[in-house]
């Protein structure tokens, strides 16, 4: 059938039994298929257009082939339909282009001028499938019903690749990854203590995973199916510390307009986490002593007993709870009471044989979050590993893990990562007082303004490897940086900076 023919099935009633979806694609799958139609004959274009559309898909035509290589490296499509052969740009060069944004897309290639040569030409190339002119609607339907369902499976299996990995606890949340010897200790004792009402008591630095060690613990214990009911004792001040945890009566301060709960009955038959439990204050760490010791809640500005509650406690803290037992700074009955089980998380610096494992995992998360579906992940060097395993790491595993977040942001599809990839933040001096690249007088100077220099330093430094990346190109640049081009340039105006300066040539 010619073009015309192609139209008039699209309009008659033969059209619409041609138009029944053999692998009966769902309405709203089909509306959310990204079509794109190539042809520099405008009849067929449309025709292909006016069938898919009534069809259900999300269709695009283009008529110029320099116009298609814009688009298909500026948008993601599903499927597209293209003429293998167009003056100036030819649809070699399209599907090439097409392959290289987004190596899972369906390129289909049309021709009116068939042979065996063009065809495995085509498919070598990577072309899905290849429809010689003409051709009916019918074929066109079917053809395209076919890659929908491609392009359906492609999704319904990434979906489950990212429900799987949730649910096995290598999702959003800290995965207990790891092969170093003290992290496998300190998981296997959480394994142990999980199915007791123990008292546990995590010890370690900043990022060292305590609160996801936490999680662990509550999630194998019988207390599953209730809350774990999480509280910072360093995020609030002492009185509304007291009146989240403990609850209060109404009219207990000015604004306590009706009787509230606190935490400790919300974490009733669950577990309540106290994380920094060295910042919580003297008064109120006798408060909780009580509960601990007879289950007794007494809400602020009440007489009388509230509540009796059944709560498991886990605490954390990033210092030596001895040492603050020594220092008066924590109460040495209530120290005892949480401490029953003791678990210690190592530094990051301690596992090095980790840092792969655990980069790797950041790197496919982060990927899949940010990225579109099909995008081939990049991959680390030899050289890179060796580099991120060489690293102080004095934030742990949260460090790290804000570094890979920061790589698979910037970094192109199937990209080698190399040492240069990954951003540099200033590393401890031998006597882990002095930050190398921080003047020493920074610390001397008032918290707001050493702040504002340190940021305007990032900034400066973002920027001139943001652009180098883009070679120059602030379309590109602002993209890499998920900021618009008013923002890119704002900041290079504020910082005094040209593009020039910074890399490369010119858009």
């Amino acid at each position: 059938m010619t073009s015309s023919a192609v139209a008039a099935a699209a309009g008659s009633p033969g059209g619409d039994a041609a138009r029944r979806d053999p692998l009966a694609i769902p309405p709203e799958v089909k509306a959310s298929i990204r079509v794109l139609v190539v042809d520099d004959e405008r009849t067929l274009r449309e025709s292909c257009a006016s069938v898919l559309q009534m069809d259900g898909y999300n269709v695009t035509v283009i008529g110029r082939g320099e116009e298609a290589l814009e688009a298909v490296r500026r948008r993601r499509f599903d499927i597209i339909l293209v003429d293998l052969y167009m003056s100036q740009v030819s649809g070699m060069d399209i599907l090439q282009a097409a392959l290289q944004a987004a190596k899972d897309t369906i390129v289909v290639v049309m021709t009116g001028n068939p042979s065996v040569a063009t065809s495995i030409e085509a498919l070598r190339a990577g072309a899905w499938d290849y429809l010689p002119k003409p051709f009916s609607a019918t074929h066109l339907q079917v053809l395209v019903g076919r890659a929908s369902h491609a392009v359906m499976v492609a999704r319904e299996t990434n979906d489950l690749r990212i429900q799987v990995m949730r649910q096995s606890g290598q999702g959003e949340k800290f995965a207990l990854i790891g092969i170093a010897a003290p992290f496998r200790e300190a998981v296997e004792l959480a394994r142990k203590v999980a199915g007791t009402d123990a008292s546990v008591m995590i010890t370690g630095e900043s990022g060292t995973g305590k609160e996801q060690i936490a999680q662990f613990i509550h999630h194998h214990s019988r207390r599953s199916s209730r809350r774990l009911v999480a509280v910072n004792c360093a995020a609030l001040p002492e009185p509304l510390l007291e009146s989240e945890m403990f609850g209060h009566r109404k009219g207990a301060f000015t604004g306590a307009d009706r009787d509230k709960p606190g935490l400790l009955e919300t974490a009733n038959g669950g577990t309540l986490f106290l994380d920094e439990l060295t910042e919580m204050t003297p008064p109120l760490q006798a408060k909780l002593l009580r509960v601990i010791q007879d289950g007794v809640v007494r809400r602020v500005g009440s007489e009388q007993p509230d509540a009796v509650v059944d709560v498991r406690f886990i605490s954390a803290t990033n210092r030596d709870p001895q040492d603050a037992v020594a220092q008066g700074v924590l109460r040495e009955d209530l120290f005892y009471r949480l401490r029953v089980v003791p678990i210690k998380l190592p530094p990051l610096r301690k596992r090095p044989e980790d840092i792969p494992l655990l980069a790797n995992h950041f790197l496919a998360m982060f990927w899949l979050r940010h990225r579109q579906m099909g995008d081939r992940m990049p991959r680390f060097t030899d050289e890179t590993i060796s580099f991120l395993r060489g690293r102080a790491w004095r934030g742990n595993v949260r460090e790290l893990q804000n570094v890979i977040e920061h790589v698979a942001v910037l970094c192109e599809p199937e990209q080698a990562i190399e040492p240069r990839d990954i951003p540099l933040y200033d590393e401890p001096a031998a006597d882990g007082r002095t930050e190398v690249g921080l003047s020493p007088g920074l610390y001397e100077e008032a918290y707001h303004l050493a702040k504002d220099r340190v940021v305007a330093q990032f900034e400066k430094e973002y920027l001139g490897r943001v652009i180098g990346r883009a070679n120059g190109n602030m379309s590109k640049a602002a993209r890499l940086a998920s900021i618009d081009r008013t923002t890119l340039y704002r900041l290079l105006d504020k910082h005094g900076l040209q593009r020039d300066e910074l890399s490369g040539p010119a858009e």
